[in-house]
């Protein structure tokens, strides 16, 4: 028997954007509607196109959100192109995802209140709640703990803060740390000098660096020792006064190195220490830093803890759903046991 009450879930709108100005509709359907079909794809609609008009269709909500959003991108291509990765980006500052009301109304503020870390070759905003809580968290506090999966900029935000504070002569360096630990592989002999042997693990952070500052900019200050980029190891015995300090992949510090690395703080300096607690890759008996110092230092005063989720991930919509199944099987497979 056909669903009589099928017409009263399925809702159209129609928008039309006027004038109509070719190049603009063009960037915002996409090369063979690649940009349509990724709305889609997420938002759960049937978008269809004939010139300046658009209709969709699919259930009430879905259709709603996705006309805002159609509507937004339409505006972003008056000023730049559009590619898969902005509308993602787009799409996850306008809470596409499964955030709750209330999470959409304050990323759509951490969007609009102007909150921008400036840096001679970018600036970068905040994208969601929790990565504008984690930039304000490193304005306010000199020991910051970014905690959460790949591709929630953790460690990109934190090097934009650590290049404005340099930029503005809040501090006058940057110490940049990582442990050298190997990922599941056993990489053998490294060839080379001692710079050379520990580049690999810090590619990361020498990434971020040239894309806000240059490459030839940042080898004159790693020349002039005003950016430092180490192994964890070179801490021991150091005190850093008015620096910014950021140590990534914290999980995989031992309990030792993170009490060593924290009580290098000195006068003047903010330190940010970013990780991913499911992503350890210490010998199996050897407790990570990062897991204990949650426990250990989440009353104290003067401290941030900044927890990122899957819906924070700012990579390819893939990067979230595979961290979601990861979290689904671990929950299933400690069931069992």
């Amino acid at each position: 028997m056909p669903d009589t009450n099928l017409s009263s879930r399925i809702h159209s709108i129609d928008i039309s954007f006027e004038p109509a100005d070719n190049d603009r509709l063009a960037e915002l359907c996409g090369q063979f509607d690649d940009h349509l079909h990724q709305l889609e794809q997420r938002l759960g609609v049937e978008i269809n196109s004939r010139g300046s008009d658009f209709r969709i269709i699919g259930a009430a909500a879905a259709v709603k959100r996705a006309g805002s959003i159609l509507e937004g991108l339409y505006n972003e291509t008056g000023t730049g192109s559009l590619s898969p990765e902005k509308i993602h980006l787009f799409l996850q500052e306008a809470g596409a995802g499964q955030a709750s009301a209330n999470e959409k109304a304050v990323s759509a503020a951490a969007k609009n209140d102007g909150m921008v870390i400036h840096t001679p070759g970018s600036s970068v905003s905040p994208r969601g709640i929790n990565q504008k809580h984690y930039l304000q968290n490193i304005f306010r506090h000199d020991l910051n703990f970014g905690i959460g999966p790949a591709g929630t900029g953790k460690t990109y935000l934190a090097v934009a803060c650590a290049v404005q504070a340099l930029e503005q002569e809040r501090v006058s360096r940057l110490v940049l740390v990582r442990p050298a630990v190997e990922a599941g592989e056993r990489l053998g002999f490294l060839p080379g000098d001692l710079t050379q042997k520990v580049d690999p693990y810090l590619r990361p952070l020498y990434d971020a660096l040239y894309e806000m500052l240059g490459l030839d900019r940042v080898a004159k200050l790693i020349e002039r020792n005003v950016i430092e980029v180490a192994p964890l190891a070179f801490m021991r015995g150091r005190s850093l006064n008015d620096a910014f300090i950021i140590l990534d992949e914290g999980q995989n510090t031992t309990v030792e190195q993170m009490k060593m690395f924290l009580t290098r703080i000195g006068f003047g300096s903010t330190a940010v220490v970013t990780g991913d607690i499911t992503q350890i890759d210490l010998p199996r008996q050897t407790q990570s830093g990062l897991r204990q110092v949650i426990d250990v230092l989440s009353d104290q005063q003067g401290i941030s803890f900044t927890f990122f989720t899957s819906q924070d991930v700012v990579r390819h919509p893939l990067v979230q759903r595979i961290i979601n199944a990861y979290e689904s099987y671990d929950l299933t497979a400690n069931g069992k046991t």
